[in-house]
């Protein structure tokens, strides 16, 4: 286990492999949005920071930019270079990037900003990014109205902020402009394997005791059978950009 990791987010070494089976790819739409206001394409380089198994990170392959992606737990990291041999993946966190000062055009993060520790952090990403290199944030993000988010109500620690809080740290840097932000939406449809890993790769049902998820497998696969044998989990996709200042 990294030492370069957010205590807090350990856990996800645990379920490396469920993380990269069950967590759902992120919209096309959102995908395309952020690569426009990137500029990702040949010639450019962009890096995925907390980059995970690697989620984001196939997503921007086909804009043509170069992806360099960072990781700092060695579980996750070996998930990713397993299913994408192709790309430059280093060990590494975002309080000490491994790449050298304006080497990169673009930074994305992909449900991960949540986990850094923004005062070392932001400087970081401001150090490695070239004049004009944009920080692109994005989280998929469960509806919270759905019956799985009132079976996770005694796991949820009751001071846990929505991911999509955090970019008010980017938003109030001296080190980036404004935020610009847009939302989209989609819908993964899980039978109950499926909902079961997608809801074990959330880091503090991981970290939960054995007893306590194993209460909870048999309330989501009965969750399951009640819908027929086969769920839709509504999300919406959050996007933040910021150019350096």
């Amino acid at each position: 286990m990294s030492d370069l990791q957010h205590p807090d987010s350990r856990p996800f070494e645990l379920v490396a492999d469920v993380y990269e089976r069950a967590r759902p790819e992120y919209p096309a739409a959102a995908i395309a949005w952020l690569a426009e206001r990137l500029d990702l394409r040949a010639g450019r380089t962009v890096l995925d920071l907390g980059a995970g198994t690697g989620k984001l990170t196939r997503a921007l392959l086909p804009t043509g930019a170069r992806v360099v992606a960072v990781e700092p737990g060695a579980q996750m990291l070996g998930q990713l270079r397993r299913v994408l041999p192709e790309v430059e993946a280093q060990l590494g966190a975002a309080e000490a990037i491994p790449l050298a000062d304006a080497s990169v055009d673009a930074i994305t993060v992909g449900q991960a900003f949540h986990w850094f520790r923004h005062d070392e952090a932001l400087p970081e990403m401001r150090r490695v990014l070239r004049r004009h290199g944009a920080v692109c944030l994005i989280w998929n993000a469960r509806d919270r109205q759905w019956d799985v988010s009132k079976l996770l109500e005694d796991f949820i620690p009751s001071d846990r902020a929505a991911p999509g809080t955090w970019s008010d740290k980017l938003a109030a840097s001296e080190l980036f402009g404004a935020v610009e932000q847009r939302r989209f939406q989609f819908v993964q449809t899980l039978d109950a394997d499926g909902l079961v890993d997608r809801i074990f790769s959330i880091s503090f049902v991981a970290a939960a005791p054995e007893q306590k998820r194993a209460a909870l497998e048999r309330k989501l696969r009965a969750l399951v059978a009640e819908h027929g044998g086969q769920v839709e989990l509504p999300y919406v996709t959050d996007v933040y950009v910021s150019y350096a200042a």
